[in-house]
């Protein structure tokens, strides 16, 4: 059954069954690589999408409840100002190491900045929450949003 979904603006016609979460229609069906498998629960964090602007774990989310949603993966989400300045603050504080899980917690921070632009400690650690970096390199994460919501204010 073909289902019509609305990815980075644009619709895409998906011939898969409505309870298969959007994480591997995006990989295997639409070959956008760019959101990763983790743990395949919703704990790691690092299938982190957004869904009409919110982060969301899309390994257990179906595409069944996306119809009409507006869904924006890693791969698009630098054409935002604020996934711009997320990811030039990754850049330049050099928080990637291996890079797993990155796509993820890139998600999560640009959904924080969108709802919270000017947050402290407390805001960052309950939407990071969950979002696991085997590499450790949660200090760096925690700068790299401080200084997205500083450029995002220029």
């Amino acid at each position: 059954m073909a289902t019509t979904l609305t990815i980075n603006g644009e619709e895409k016609a998906v011939d898969a069954p409505v309870d298969m979460p959007l994480l591997w229609v995006l990989r295997d069906i639409l070959g956008m690589t760019g959101t990763k498998f983790g743990c395949g629960i919703a704990q790691c964090g690092a299938c982190t999408v957004h869904v009409d602007g919110k982060a969301v774990r899309s390994c257990v989310l179906p595409i069944g409840l996306l119809q009409h949603r507006a869904i924006t993966t890693i791969e698009a989400v630098g054409a935002t100002e604020i996934g711009a300045n997320v990811q030039k603050a990754w850049l330049d504080l050099e928080v990637v190491q291996c890079g797993y899980c990155q796509s993820g917690q890139i998600m999560a921070a640009a959904a924080l900045l969108l709802a919270t632009p000017d947050p402290d400690d407390t805001d960052i650690d309950a939407a990071m929450a969950g979002n696991i970096c085997r590499c450790g390199t949660y200090v760096r994460i925690r700068a790299a949003i401080k200084q997205a919501s500083t450029g995002q204010k220029s």
